[in-house]
């Protein structure tokens, strides 16, 4: 399948240094939300960006999707472990927020440990992944408690999320093992193959436009906005923004009109004793068609 041409993106938006370390991205069209991990912040920009939640401790915020439908903010707060600025917890939460800020749910697995990575939110459905044992789980329709889709430990380390147009297929990223796809209504799991017949690893956030979905790589540095087109069993992908520095890119949404990307998080410092920005976190914008071809 051939794909459409390489485009430039716009920085719009550079959160405060002092924020050390942002992961997710939201935006209703209007307002853009992000989540300040270390001090476990959300915060709201327009013009300028104030914080609008101060997570309970020991919760920290990483990847947040703006729910249209229900109009609140889903975050998966968590306190993962192998971090070294962050106490580990056997359990996390799925959040609801308020636009205003206001925590109006927290939903956690029904047993075990619970470590939510990443959440996406459509009409069809609200899913949240879990980074330490690969599971996906669906919000019940009740909005008060979450169903597996993928049981624990079949995947590795859950990432993004993208419901199909037709609510599905349900297209997911495992950083360990690749892009896949689960059918909703049979709950079977495949991993789709890239033209050389390898796995699509590396993969964090992911979005949708129309039927092309797009994710962030970060397997390497510096990272990539990769565009993918799943088929039944295969997939194809570019990187539409080819000599575009990302240098540590984590979260990318899609807010109807443009994609917004986390593009330098500060997660490549994490580890240093003494880790302090002295730049802030760019979150660029890529305008995208009607028909989500680059503008």
């Amino acid at each position: 399948m051939a794909l459409a041409a390489a485009v430039q993106p716009q920085t719009i938006l550079t959160i405060d240094p002092k924020h050390r370390l942002v992961e997710g991205v939201a935006s209703d069209g209007e307002t853009i939300w992000v989540s300040s991990v270390l001090d476990r912040q959300v915060l709201a920009c327009r013009s300028a960006c104030r914080v609008i939640a101060t997570l309970p401790a020991p919760l920290h915020p990483f990847a947040i999707a703006w729910d249209n439908g229900r109009k609140r903010l889903w975050v998966t707060a968590d306190c993962p472990p192998g971090v070294p600025a962050i106490k580990a917890c056997e359990r996390g939460a799925l959040i609801a927020l308020s636009p205003g800020g206001k925590i109006l749910t927290r939903i956690a697995a029904p047993s075990g440990s619970f470590h939510p990575g990443d959440v996406s939110a459509a009409p069809g459905g609200v899913f949240v992944s879990d980074s330490q044992t690969g599971a996906i789980y669906q919000l019940a329709k009740s909005g008060y408690s979450l169903t597996p889709v993928v049981p624990p430990n079949v995947g590795k380390s859950g990432q993004g999320t993208a419901l199909d147009a037709e609510g599905k297929r349900l297209i997911f990223a495992d950083y360990s093992q690749g892009v896949g796809v689960v059918d909703l209504a049979t709950g079977a799991r495949t991993i789709l193959m890239r033209p050389d017949g390898k796995p699509l690893r590396g993969i964090d956030g992911v979005a949708r436009c129309g039927t092309v979905y797009f994710g962030i790589y970060n397997g390497s540095s510096p990272g990539a906005l990769v565009r993918i087109a799943p088929a039944d069993a295969s997939l194809t992908f570019d990187q539409p923004l080819a000599g575009t520095s990302l240098p540590d890119p984590t979260q990318v949404a899609f807010d109807g009109r443009r994609l917004l990307i986390v593009a330098d998080s500060g997660w490549a410092a994490i580890e240093k004793a003494d880790f302090k920005r002295n730049a802030g976190s760019p979150i660029i914008a890529v305008p995208l068609s009607e028909d989500c071809k680059p503008e």
